[in-house]
């Protein structure tokens, strides 16, 4: 029994550093903050379908990669939010697929991001513009940075774990086997 929440809290610690070090790697391209965000971090969103220490280790990192936000203890609460709800929605639908695909997993990142941060880059940033209007500019190009990075680096990397078994090959439990996983498990 110990060992196992060992082995969670380093599977969470893990996730947590390469969440924050993708973001801040995104940073440096000016691609994590503001309404247009291509943070390459967001293709772990689907570490939910493997490990429920996905669901810390994917908050954690989001609070340490938003305290590089110009916007400050708002985004890193904001964000952090979002994040977490995602990964808590999307270790839920694990199990519901679209031939063999857990496809609805891949979506609660996608729409997390887009209400809440584009509320929040609306309140912050946009006094003076009609609300109602930022709102659906920032609800659009988040959740269209938030699609791509899920379904063109996420969707792969979901593969490739898959294949490799890498959960299967450090824990037991309710991570996915990947010789059994089209099986509705």
């Amino acid at each position: 029994m110990k060992n196992k929440r060992t082995l969670r809290l380093c599977e969470a610690g893990v996730i947590a550093g390469a969440y924050a070090a993708l973001t801040y790697l995104a940073s440096a391209f000016n691609l994590a903050y503001w309404p247009v965000q291509f943070r390459f971090s967001e293709a772990l969103t689907i570490l939910p379908l493997f490990t429920p220490a996905a669901i810390p280790g994917l908050t954690v990192g989001c609070v340490v990669a938003n305290l590089g936000s110009s916007l400050g203890w708002v985004d890193i609460v904001c964000g952090s939010v979002a994040t977490l709800l995602a990964a808590i929605l999307t270790r839920a639908l694990r199990k519901v697929r679209i031939r063999s695909l857990p496809f609805w997993a891949f979506i609660p990142p996608i729409l997390f991001n887009a209400v809440i941060v584009g509320l929040e880059l609306t309140f912050l940033l946009s006094a003076e513009e009609p609300f109602f209007k930022t709102f659906m500019f920032n609800f659009a190009t988040v959740g269209l940075g938030e699609a791509v990075v899920v379904f063109v680096l996420g969707v792969p990397l979901y593969y490739a774990l898959r294949k490799s078994g890498i959960f299967t090959k450090i824990g037991e439990g309710e991570h996915i086997h990947a010789e059994n996983s089209d099986s509705g498990r």
